[in-house]
């Protein structure tokens, strides 16, 4: 029986609003030790999504050319204290202007087959699951490789060997 993306996702999921700051999508994410949230409008529709990528994103010219000053603290071991506070604290950027959208998103009846496909095919992390124009779940890599340590048999019947390329889909 294939499992579908309602049975390996997680069911409380965090959201952010469109004008929430960078520093609050921080404090949120690293209160829960997770790497993105869905972004969704007054509503309640999913309009975007914003992960650690988008947030640590250089803003402004002053940061274009030290892009990548937080990569040198972490590659010499160096906690990431006052610096990347600072960094955070000044940018004033909002949830709409560094979020990714559209979002690419499934529903709960998408086979966690289909839903490897698309985390690979578009380099992306995790997929929020929808039902109605709303968030209800959210499947990310580590739920995918979960199924596949626990049930490796579980995808026998869809699943195609990666040859060399990577241009054959996974899933037929």
């Amino acid at each position: 029986m294939p499992v579908d993306a309602a049975s390996i996702m997680t069911r409380r999921v965090l959201t952010a609003k469109l004008d929430d700051t960078v520093a609050e999508i921080a404090k949120r994410l690293l209160q829960r030790g997770i790497s993105a949230l869905p972004v969704c409008d007054e509503s309640g529709t999913l309009v975007g999504i914003i992960s650690e990528g988008d947030l640590l994103r250089p803003f402004g010219r002053d940061h274009q050319l030290r892009g990548s000053w937080w990569l040198g603290l972490l590659a010499n071991g160096s906690p990431l204290i006052q610096e990347l506070v600072e960094y955070v604290r000044s940018d004033q950027r909002r949830a709409r202007d560094v979020m990714t959208s559209p979002v690419i998103s499934v529903t709960e009846d998408t086979s966690v087959c289909d839903v490897a496909g698309l985390l690979i095919r578009h380099h992306i992390k995790r997929v929020p699951v929808m039902r109605n124009n709303m968030v209800v779940g959210i499947v990310s890599r580590a739920d995918v490789v979960c199924v596949l340590a626990q049930r490796p048999h579980a995808l026998d019947d869809t699943w195609q060997p990666a040859h060399a390329g990577g241009n054959l889909p996974l899933c037929d």
